[in-house]
């Protein structure tokens, strides 16, 4: 083996060992690269980073607080209709419905606290809904029974209960009852509280590209309009129909 020269100073460089000297062409490639290689990492950091929370006045956040307090209502009839009852189907259904509702309720409080925001906001209740100049959800039918629209809800009942909401008078009532009265004033409260979840669920789906609101409003639709089903027919064991 021979030496080489070096090709910047002319003296010997033993053969293998690399010219660390770089060209002019070369100095700027490597710059490139590396000016590439950082903003690739700051591309990859901003996405895992994720998209921004929603603000105060976001559809989600009206959405999470309006659908707590709904729950809060479901939740409070599942557990007078579980003391009363002595039907082993309606006891398992309400125990379901109040543990379910309740664990929904918590992820949507968690979500606000995640969010930054509290958890009652300044905006009324369902604005967050009032898509158009009427405030009324066009197109939100939820169906219980087989395809066929069974409801149709606007931003606010005009006493201004949210959707499916019974009212004071209904919850005194339904604790006042026992047995098959109770059973059957139940059913029909739950179904049109369902229904009115239902439709609050699928509102926030057509304003939301948040992959975990998104997945808790699909599986209340799914959940609510299967039990919908279970409870009318339930009602129609009764000789009941359903509101």
């Amino acid at each position: 083996m021979t030496a080489t020269t070096d090709a910047h100073t002319g003296s010997p460089r033993p053969w293998g060992t690399p010219d660390r000297r770089l060209s002019a062409q070369q100095a700027v490639a490597l710059t490139l690269i590396t000016l590439l290689a950082l903003l690739a990492a700051g591309l990859i950091g901003f996405a895992m980073a994720g998209p921004r929370p929603p603000g105060d006045d976001s559809a989600e956040a009206g959405f999470a607080r309006d659908m707590q307090a709904h729950h809060d209502q479901a939740v409070q009839m599942a557990m007078i209709i579980r003391d009363d009852t002595s039907d082993p189907t309606i006891r398992t259904l309400a125990y379901d419905i109040a543990l379910g509702q309740q664990q929904q309720a918590g992820q949507m409080f968690g979500w606000l606290t995640q969010w930054g925001l509290p958890q009652t906001g300044s905006r009324p209740r369902m604005a967050w809904m009032a898509s158009d100049a009427t405030g009324a959800m066009s197109g939100m039918d939820a169906t219980g029974t087989g395809g066929s629209p069974t409801h149709r809800a606007t931003a606010l009942l005009p006493d201004g209960r949210m959707p499916g909401m019974a009212t004071q008078a209904d919850i005194a009532a339904l604790a006042a009852l026992k047995g098959r009265p109770a059973e059957i004033m139940w059913l029909r409260l739950m179904v049109a509280h369902h229904r009115g979840g239902v439709a609050m669920a699928q509102a926030i789906l057509d304003r939301t590209d948040r992959p975990e609101v998104r997945a808790l409003a699909r599986n209340i639709v799914n959940a609510q309009l299967a039990e919908i089903t279970q409870m009318t027919r339930s009602l129609h064991a009764r000789g009941e129909s359903a509101p």
